[in-house]
């Protein structure tokens, strides 16, 4: 099944909007508000916060694009990364063994643990991730 950019971020967001709604008040981004930032050093990989600021020090959520075929080194995240994939496939290399991760997917990397990452060829890759503090990737 492929999804649009542009709606699998409106389904999304709406999702975002519901569930924080009851802790946290209403959190409304329609994807006409989304602001794409480039992650300088990246190969083209591009944010939208939607909650916090991905690059800041405090919790945050945020859509990541990245490009189709855009390959990570091997690194490591301090904190927890949970990950949606929305559109493509992107894998993950965790302990020798690859698994891919298609649109639908979910998974949820722990803190500290080695992996190499990246999207697949054919398709960009959108993810919504979130973090307890701020994002970080610490090559080995």
């Amino acid at each position: 099944m492929k999804f649009s950019i542009a709606a699998a971020v409106l389904a999304t967001s709406s999702l975002i909007a519901c569930a924080a709604g009851a802790a946290d008040g209403l959190v409304s981004v329609p994807v006409s508000q989304l602001k794409w930032t480039a992650l300088a050093g990246s190969g083209g990989i591009k944010y939208a916060n939607v909650r916090g600021d991905l690059r800041g020090q405090n919790p945050y959520e945020a859509f990541v694009l990245f490009p189709a075929g855009r390959d990570n080194p091997t690194h490591h995240h301090s904190k927890s990364l949970p990950t949606v994939v929305i559109q493509g496939t992107f894998y993950a290399v965790i302990d020798g063994k690859r698994t891919e991760y298609p649109a639908g997917s979910f998974y949820d990397l722990p803190a500290g643990k080695i992996h190499e990452s990246g999207c697949v060829a054919g398709m960009d890759c959108l993810l919504y991730q979130y973090q307890s503090s701020g994002f970080d990737f610490v090559t080995k």
